[in-house]
């Protein structure tokens, strides 16, 4: 049965519930609500997308990546020495650390080789193997020798810088942070509420858990909240766009979502049961109905756009009857059924989502059973493989590489993120081969080719790329939605008190 979405009469009986005092923090600061909490703010360990999104906000890297994932410098710029040894150079206006002390090239070492030591379990050694060492010629300069060619090395270079010191001393930087970037961690208090100050102006940022999107759009309306981006149900947008106090942006993301399986599994790992699945799916209508069109559907983890992305991927056509023809080849009947255990965050509006999907599976003689839970407990079980069948989304994905980290055979946890154990040696050698080639063309070629094969083995089955959506009061103004979804344009926002103010 699909759970229909909040009228605007139950929105009024919570909003009298949920009674008229306005938030406890100062008047002056602005509240953002977040669906999901960050669960580290330590650079090296960070892989939600909450994280991934306030990290950014406190720490600066060597190397960003733009909006069509090529590599631009940030702290530093840099040369090719030789095929195997990179030089960056730090800008010699880099801001200083939190704590007062300046960011030298030492900072970056430690940084980097505390990510490089596998007894330290970050999930990004993987995308780091090639580099054989580090060096330090002086307080400027960084020099990293590869084992290897790897000509997209530099847009490996992502994550935020962390005090040498503070690593020796084994500070607790998933949750004191000390960065460098725009924004100064305050205090964390207590889970689901976190106070961040902007350097420049020292305006104060509450992050607040809200993960009921009905809810979270209350406290916007009675000012208990300014801001909130994305995690909504369409309904509720609609609801949004026609108050007055209220000011709504939206714009095209690239946050990829899918459904994801566990190969060793004696259903899931059949390859005849996960095409059925891909033919019993009616994205289109998904997308019509309950996103209201506010998505596109995905046949790949990179966007058409991305310099590395295929521009004409097959889609797989919604068509029932080959579902249940390809299930009865994988001996699945009515008889016996095949019954396959589906995980998701117990966000509303993923229930909501991964009911429709059960639905539809449902339809062509798969028995699904949704299981939600919190957002920790379902990750943490995604990340531990325990999972059949699972709901989950790629945020903010800009470099080719992470076809590595995600579908590489030698990337299976805690290597890399291939929780499904995906085993395909083609897959592997295009992987290989992009890895391995100079030439940006061919590279993309390799790529393509991956990604074609990717959607013919269906170790994910592709749904969409959701857009983005930026709701705030009146008042708020210079915030730019990102495709990837990034808090970035915080660094930015101004506001007028008297229209903000609850």
């Amino acid at each position: 049965m699909i759970r229909r979405w909040p009228t605007l009469g139950l929105l009024v009986a919570v909003a009298l519930l949920m009674g008229c005092s306005p938030g406890s923090d100062n008047k002056d600061t602005l509240r953002f609500g977040l669906a999901t909490s960050p669960l580290t703010l330590d650079p090296r360990y960070a892989t939600d997308a909450a994280s991934a999104r306030i990290i950014r906000l406190l720490y600066q890297p060597l190397v960003d990546l733009d909006a069509s994932g090529k590599p631009i410098p940030s702290l530093a710029h840099w040369q090719q020495l030789s095929p195997t040894r990179y030089r960056f150079r730090l800008r010699l206006d880099r801001p200083r650390f939190h704590d007062g002390s300046k960011l030298s090239a030492q900072d970056v070492k430690a940084t980097y080789t505390s990510v490089l030591d596998p007894d330290n379990g970050s999930p990004f050694l993987a995308s780091l193997d090639k580099v054989q060492s580090i060096a330090v010629p002086n307080p400027e300069t960084i020099d990293f020798v590869l084992k290897k060619p790897d000509s997209l090395f530099p847009g490996r270079l992502t994550l935020g810088i962390i005090p040498a010191s503070l690593i020796a001393a084994g500070y607790p930087l998933n949750r004191i942070p000390v960065g460098n970037g725009p924004f100064r961690f305050k205090a964390w208090p207590e889970e689901g509420r976190l106070v961040l100050q902007r350097r420049r102006d020292r305006q104060e940022f509450v992050f607040v858990h809200v993960p009921d999107p009905t809810v979270r759009v209350l406290k916007l309306l009675r000012g208990e909240i300014h801001m909130l981006q994305n995690d909504l149900p369409q309904e509720l947008v609609a609801y949004l766009e026609d108050k007055e106090e209220i000011f709504l942006q939206r714009g095209r993301g690239n946050t990829f979502t899918y459904l994801g399986f566990n190969l060793n599994d004696p259903v899931t790992g059949q390859p005849q049961v996960r095409l059925a699945i891909a033919h019993a799916l009616d994205r289109q209508k998904i997308i019509r109905y309950v996103f209201k069109g506010a998505a596109r559907p995905a046949q790949a983890l990179l966007p058409p756009e991305h310099w590395a992305g295929h521009p004409a991927l097959p889609p797989h056509a919604y068509d029932p009857q080959r579902a249940r023809k390809l299930l009865k080849e994988a001996g699945f009947n009515t008889h016996s059924p095949a019954r396959i255990s589906y995980k998701t965050s117990s966000d509303p509006f993923r229930v909501r989502l991964a009911t429709i999907i059960q639905h539809q599976l449902q339809q062509v003689g798969i028995q699904v059973e949704v299981q939600s839970y919190d957002w920790g407990t379902f990750y943490g079980d995604i990340k531990a493989g325990r999972f059949q069948m699972y709901s989950l989304s790629w945020v903010g994905v800009k470099l080719p590489d992470a076809f590595h980290y995600i579908f590489h055979s030698e990337s299976a946890p805690p290597q890399g993120a291939n929780r499904g154990h995906f085993n395909d040696p083609q897959s592997d050698f295009l992987i290989e081969r992009a890895g391995n080639t100079d030439n940006q063309n061919q590279q993309a070629n390799f790529y393509r080719q991956l990604q074609a094969r990717l959607l013919e083995q269906l170790p994910y089955v592709p749904l969409w790329y959701e857009d983005n959506v930026f709701a705030a009061r009146r008042g708020i103004s210079h915030y730019l939605l990102a495709p990837d979804g990034n808090y970035d344009s915080l660094v930015k926002v101004r506001f007028r008190l008297e229209y903000v103010a609850p």
